[in-house]
């Protein structure tokens, strides 16, 4: 598939196999990554903490981006708003993310975070900068 290159390059983050977090499915433009909700990633209240939970979404968001670009040495997050709206629970969370406009160097992306009932957890948009070899 042409963008399995996006798959392959989260190998190559830490932070990303730190989490667990693991490609479930990817699409021109589109992707759906999980991660466990383990117990150490949880706030006072039991739910995934709220960094957890944009950093699974600021994941999506340059993974969906990232399928668009094989060509990128990488896609840095110039700006990411998230909204909360419920709470993340259970033993694991998905996002879902779609790339909404791209150009050659920026990238305007949304994605959800749900919990595996479906509800969803949050809401986040994001600016991307896609990095070439001449940008470096």
């Amino acid at each position: 598939m042409k963008v399995e290159f996006a798959r392959e390059y989260q190998k190559k983050i830490p932070f990303v196999s730190h989490l667990k977090i693991l490609t479930e499915t990817l699409g021109e433009g589109t992707a759906r990554l999980s991660m466990p909700i383990e117990p150490h990633l949880v706030n006072s209240l039991g739910t995934a903490h709220g960094g957890v939970i944009m950093s699974l979404l600021d994941v999506a968001l340059c993974t969906a981006a990232r399928t668009l670009h094989p060509e990128s040495i990488g896609v840095i997050t110039i700006d990411l708003s998230t909204s909360f709206i419920g709470g993340a629970s259970g033993k694991k969370l998905f996002a879902d993310a779609r790339v909404m406009r791209d150009g050659r160097s920026m990238s305007f992306v949304e994605a959800e975070a749900k919990n595996e009932d479906g509800s969803l957890v949050a809401k986040a948009i994001a600016t991307v900068r896609v990095r070439h070899k001449r940008d470096t």
